[in-house]
């Protein structure tokens, strides 16, 4: 299925930036980020993982535009088009091993098709690339430079090997076909319009514990990560798109915690008296994550500001509005 989209006409100020996956997490953030600044925001959303709601506010803004389209298919827009952002396939591994082939053909189908829409139009385009790039890591820091331990034969496979051949694609179309190619890779990042059915670690412990659930730990809850809050994560976005580099950068928080050190964290943050329950550890689960930040301190002058307490705080407070709003809109048993 081939979509034809006529952008508004802007002024010379002004970009037309396509976000795919716009409706989602990062995505959603990166739309209301764009126009604010006073682009025009093309988020192109086929609403497997996205939600409508994250999207809402935008819709009577002038200059957003909203396009129901899976980017497995051809996509063709009438018009400039300045920068593109991939930001489309699910992330969360309970979401994307749902469909692992729809997970393997976004990650290699939807590159394909965006980098040749770039192409088209000279515009540029980034990559969401992301850590499981580096799978379960035999070292720490994971740097740029490491190639990872991934197994290709795994229930992750679908994302981290689909990630893997999407940043192939993005430097082949860079070295040989002359489009402006950007790659980041994006490590734990949290914050406002994270669905609350997610399935990763922040959602499901704040969500668990404002609802005064046991938390879910898996393994031990001595397997690492880096949280990084979302408006740090969309600057540093932002930055290496405006940047000349075109080898993958890593974005995200070096600040490491175990899972039992966050599950403390939010049961204090929330005052909840719940408890913790253990379940065994996820195949190919990786047991540390913690991303050297250099280049991109070096390159783009990027470093994350938001530490983990503020960064939990104003999350806890969205996930409390949202499930309030949603038990409210709840309708009563037989009516």
């Amino acid at each position: 299925m081939r979509t034809n989209i006529m952008p508004r006409v802007v002024t010379r100020n002004h970009k037309v930036i396509l976000v795919a996956g716009g409706a989602g997490f990062i995505g959603s953030n990166l739309c209301r980020r764009f126009l604010d600044d006073g682009h025009e925001v093309i988020c192109v959303d086929n609403f497997q993982t996205g939600c409508r709601r994250n999207i809402a506010p935008f819709l009577k803004r002038r200059y957003f535009r909203l396009i129901q389209h899976d980017i497995c298919d051809p996509i063709d827009i009438s018009g400039p088009v300045h920068e593109i952002y991939n930001m489309a396939c699910a992330a969360s591994p309970d979401r994307y091993q749902e469909g692992p082939i729809h997970t393997s053909k976004t990650c290699f189908l939807g590159a394909l098709n965006l980098l040749e829409l770039a192409r088209r139009k000279k515009a540029r385009i980034l990559q969401s690339s992301t850590s499981e790039v580096y799978g379960d890591p035999e070292v720490s820091l994971q740097d740029e430079s490491y190639r990872g331990c991934v197994n290709t034969c795994g229930p992750r496979a679908c994302y981290d090997e689909g990630k893997r051949v999407a940043e192939t694609l993005f430097w082949e179309y860079g070295a040989h076909k002359g489009v402006e190619t950007r790659i980041a890779r994006i490590f734990n990042t949290y914050g406002p319009n994270m669905d609350p059915e997610d399935g990763r670690v922040v959602s499901n412990f704040i969500v668990q514990a404002l609802k005064g659930e046991d938390l879910t730990i898996y393994g031990t809850g001595k397997q690492t990560r880096s949280f990084c809050y979302v408006s740090d994560l969309v600057e540093g976005l932002i930055q290496l798109m405006a940047s000349d580099e075109k080898m993958p950068v890593n974005l995200g928080n070096p600040c490491e915690f175990t899972m039992l050190e966050l599950a403390e964290k939010i049961v204090k943050m929330v005052r909840s008296r719940t408890g913790v329950a253990f379940w065994p550890l996820p195949q190919d689960d990786p047991r540390q994550r913690r991303p050297n930040i250099e280049r991109a301190k070096t390159i783009l002058g990027w470093a994350p500001n938001v530490g983990l307490n503020e960064g939990l705080s104003t999350t806890i407070e969205w996930y409390r509005e949202r499930l309030a709003a949603d038990k409210e809109a709840e309708v009563p048993v037989g009516q």
